[in-house]
C-alpha cells in the first residue's frame, strides 16, 4: 500500500517509519499528554499500542499518522507534533464498531497553537475526500474539555445516544462520550 502524506500550511501528516516510535513516545507519554488517556505506558501498553496502529493501517490502509511541523523556521520548526488521523472503531465496547474514527494526541509544548485544528481538517478532508467516510466520529471523556471543544470547533456534534461505558479503564476514563460528522455536514461548512 502506498505511504500516505498530507502537508497543511504548517504541517507534514504522514505514515510511520521506524525511527518514530522512540521519539513518539518521548514527547508525548507524559502524565501530562496521558492524563485522558490512560495514564503514562509502560512498556507492555506503548507496544500493544505501536502494534495496534500498525495492525490497523495494513488491514485499512490508514491509521493515525505522524505529525511533522514543516521546516520553516515557526515554532516546533522540523519537529515532530505528535499524531493525527483516522482509524476505525474498535474499542470492545464501542457504538460505532467498524466506522472512520478521528484522534490526535501532541505534545504537551504543542497545546495552544492550532496544530492539533490543523491536522485534524487534513484528516477530515482525507476521510471524506480519499477514504470515502460517510460519517467520522471522536470519542473523549466528558472531563477532557479541550479535546471535545476542539470535535466543536471541527464541526463535529455530539451524539449522546452513541455514548458507551470503556471497561478498559477506571472511574472518570469509563464514560467515553461521542461527536460526529457526517460528509453532508462536513461539506456544508
Amino acid at each position: 500500500m502506498p505511504d500516505f502524506s498530507v502537508e497543511t500550511a504548517r504541517l507534514v501528516l504522514r505514515d510511520w517509519q521506524e525511527q518514530d516510535w522512540p521519539e513518539f513516545f518521548r514527547l508525548t507519554n507524559t502524565p501530562s499528554v496521558m492524563r485522558w488517556l490512560g495514564g503514562v505506558m509502560d512498556d507492555e501498553r506503548r507496544d500493544a499500542q505501536r502494534n495496534r496502529i500498525e495492525t490497523v493501517r495494513r488491514n485499512h490502509g490508514h491509521c493515525f499518522w505522524v505529525i511533522e511541523r514543516q521546516s520553516d523556521g515557526g515554532h516546533l520548526s522540523g519537529a515532530m507534533v505528535g499524531f493525527c488521523g483516522l482509524k476505525r472503531c474498535d474499542a470492545p465496547a464501542s457504538t460505532t464498531p467498524g466506522e472512520f474514527e478521528i484522534g490526535w494526541r501532541m505534545r504537551d509544548d504543542a497545546w495552544g497553537h492550532g496544530y492539533a485544528r490543523e491536522a485534524a481538517e487534513a484528516s477530515l478532508r482525507a476521510g471524506f475526500e480519499q477514504f470515502g467516510a460517510e460519517r467520522i466520529v471522536a470519542v473523549t471523556v466528558p472531563q477532557n474539555r479541550a479535546s471535545w471543544t476542539l470535535m466543536q470547533r471541527l464541526g463535529m456534534v455530539r451524539r449522546e445516544d452513541l455514548d458507551y461505558i470503556d471497561d478498559r479503564f477506571d472511574d472518570e476514563l469509563r464514560n467515553a462520550i461521542v461527536y460526529s460528522i457526517s460528509r453532508e455536514e462536513w461539506l456544508s461548512r
